[in-house]
């Protein structure tokens, strides 16, 4: 089955709001099976909403449409919709009443108005709100299904998951779109497209994606089918695409590295602090986001100027007057420093220009990390050439992964 979905409202095309409910509503949609294969914005006028919805009905199976139901001169979706069915819209006393009777609850004389939302094209049916004033609308429009729900979120959501979602999973029965997510680092996009370029054009079913952004690559693997048929056809393909990847892939599904390494310590017993600089607490701060990091977390010393490294982490004079604060030896102590002041087992240290101008004599996107594991040291320069907020993301991420790459036992990047 083939899915469109219209979002009505001016508010969207002038980035007011951001089309959340497009989002939501493929995710639906893909749950049930449902090929989503386009998305259409217009704004609150009739002649174009007529237009959108003629051309999502001729090239789909079924068309959500959102927004532009309530009782005002801009909401003009309701009679667009009628005009694409070739309708007159019938005014209904059942929902007259209901909407009398909603406004009386509240103590309030309802305005004349608001009738206009008792209006159904004729041949349609509509759908009781639980809440908000606004009735959703099915109409055949060229003998497709038409679904016209409201735009505000929560009111949207009541409609998918009370009416939609029951009536198209009853349609298109057991089958789904099931997906699975493998998380990468260190490898960029071109190389992965590359190295599973066969794998990507070997088959429809099950499908290959790319997502990449924030310095990590994410692999989707999508197959459509019962949940049993899905899973037979996903399992394959996942053990070849790990296998292809290797240590890059560093997890899947929800999980994010510092949840990763965040286990792996866990599972060891083992104990982490940090010694930052550049990313001024940002890497504590994504430890400390997952639940349970009390138990090997022990803390992040922000040793962001020159004195503060000297005096909590015990860097030395001749590496501070020497290479500087952003090099391989400041790093080196500094990781060997928040091991000692914590007592953890490793550290980790971050050390850097993140930019715009030059620090410590190192050019903006310099960044140094060490980790300190006692009977195991090591340190990596990388240079990275972008704006501060991503050279200071990046840097978290390296750092995670190196504590990975330790607990594991995997080999570090050149």
């Amino acid at each position: 089955m083939r899915a469109e979905i219209v979002a009505v409202g001016t508010e969207l095309l002038i980035g007011q709001i951001a089309n959340t409910n497009a989002q939501w509503i493929s995710e639906r949609l893909a749950e049930l099976g449902i090929d989503v294969l386009h998305h259409q914005v217009v704004g609150d006028n009739a002649d174009r909403i007529v237009d959108a919805i003629s051309l999502a009905a001729s090239r789909s199976d079924v068309v959500i449409v959102t927004g532009g139901l309530g009782p005002t001169q801009d909401d003009v979706t309701r009679q667009a919709l009628a005009e694409a069915a070739g309708a007159r819209l019938v005014r209904h006393a059942e929902i007259e009443d209901a909407l009398r009777d909603r406004f009386r609850v509240r103590g309030r004389d309802m305005p004349e108005s608001n009738l206009v939302q008792a209006e159904v094209p004729e041949g349609g049916r509509f759908v009781t709100p639980e809440r908000g004033t606004a009735p959703g609308l099915v109409v055949p429009v060229g003998g497709v299904t038409v679904y016209a729900i409201p735009g505000v979120p929560s009111e949207m959501r009541e409609m998918m998951a009370g009416t939609i979602v029951p009536e198209l999973s009853a349609l298109v029965g057991p089958t789904s779109l099931v997906s699975r997510t493998l998380r990468s680092y260190g490898v960029a996009e071109s190389r992965i497209s590359e190295l599973l370029d066969d794998l990507f054009h070997a088959s429809s079913n099950p499908t290959i994606a790319y997502l990449a952004g924030g310095g990590e690559v994410h692999v989707r693997l999508t197959a459509k089918g019962t949940v049993a048929e899905a899973a037979a056809l996903l399992d394959p393909l996942e053990r070849r695409v790990r296998e292809r990847l290797g240590d890059h892939v560093y997890g899947s599904g929800d999980d994010s590295l510092e949840v990763v390494a965040g286990r792996l310590l866990d599972e060891r017993g083992l104990t982490i602090a940090c010694a930052e600089s550049l990313t001024g607490g940002g890497l504590g701060e994504r430890i400390t986001s997952v639940p349970g990091a009390s138990s090997y977390f022990l803390g992040s010393a922000v040793t962001y100027s020159t004195e503060a490294k000297r005096s909590i982490l015990g860097v030395s004079a001749s590496t501070l007057d020497g290479p500087g604060p952003v090099s391989r030896a400041c790093a080196t102590e500094m990781a060997s420093g928040a091991r000692r002041v914590f007592g953890a087992d490793l550290a980790v240290a971050l050390t850097g220009a993140a930019g715009p101008e030059a620090h410590g004599g190192a050019e903006p996107g310099q960044v140094w990390i060490a980790l300190d594991a006692g009977d195991a040291r090591h340190q990596h320069g990388f240079r990275w050439p972008y704006d501060r907020e991503l050279v200071r993301r990046l840097s978290e991420l390296a750092a995670l992964d190196l504590v990975r790459r330790q607990l594991l036992g995997l080999p570090f990047p050149d």
